[in-house]
């Protein structure tokens, strides 16, 4: 069943830049979709229009209808340093005027999907990179969201706290069966995670190959260090350097 999707969009900006041409893409209800590729191919603005965030140029876009049925994760947590983790995370929900006590009870759920139940009372300040980025998830998902939208998003932390998160991700995932499409310039953070690498190649952006990463999950470091994880970082590698090969050529022919 499709969640959401790209039926033959471009999207050109008022200063005429043409980011994005014949982009079609699906993704299925309860899929973990990675986007790949470089800098300039489009990933943050496919993200922004399958969001509502954007509309296209042409073409059609299908994303839920309701706001609150998508989280967005951006590439900082973006978290408001004067409040406290409980009343970052409550945002979405204050701002949709829902009861006191529905909100308490969403916040502590939320934060104990996260493993932050103990940090509620804390600042913004007094966390990690890794903590507050966790937060900032958590916020995402306190509406009981479908559709997690992520850009990037733990592109600052190191390599530790990085595959870490990646590992509660798809822990959250699994449990919450929500629908991810996550954004990445990693081809291992891509392989690692999803069931479909998306990569895309730039000038205008574009998909360039789809290919399925058939690993079962849960997925966890002996999958990291095992042959079949090489070959699929190989593989897809390869298809990115094709991608960004072909738009050199492009670009100079």
């Amino acid at each position: 069943m499709t969640a959401l999707a790209l039926e033959h969009v471009d999207k050109r900006f008022p200063t005429g830049t043409l980011a994005l041409q014949g982009v079609s893409l699906s993704v299925g209800s309860g899929e973990f979709v990675s986007l790949l590729g470089p800098s300039g191919c489009g990933k943050s603005t496919v993200l922004r229009l399958l969001a509502g965030l954007d509309q296209p140029s042409a073409g059609r876009v299908r994303h839920p209808e309701r706001a609150a049925e998508t989280g967005f994760v951006f590439q900082s947590p973006t978290l408001m340093p004067w409040a406290r983790v409980a009343d970052n995370v409550s945002l979405p929900l204050r701002l949709a005027k829902q009861p006191r006590a529905q909100i308490d009870a969403a916040v502590q759920s939320a934060l104990e999907r996260v493993g932050l139940a103990e940090f509620a009372q804390a600042f913004p300040r007094e966390l990690s990179g890794g903590m507050q980025m966790r937060v900032a998830i958590a916020r995402a998902l306190v509406t009981r969201a479908s559709l997690l939208l992520l850009d990037e998003p733990f592109a600052a932390l190191d390599e530790i706290g990085r595959m870490r998160l990646n590992v509660e991700l798809l822990r959250l995932w699994q449990q919450e069966r929500f629908t991810a499409v996550f954004v990445t310039h990693s081809v291992m953070e891509a392989v690692f995670l999803s069931q479909r690498v998306v990569v895309m190649a730039p000038r205008p952006g574009r998909v360039a190959q789809e290919i399925r990463i058939d690993a079962p999950y849960p997925r966890d470091e002996s999958w990291r260090a095992s042959a079949a994880f090489a070959a699929s970082c190989v593989q897809v590698s390869q298809a990115l350097q094709r991608a960004v090969e072909s738009a050199e050529e492009a670009a100079h022919a």
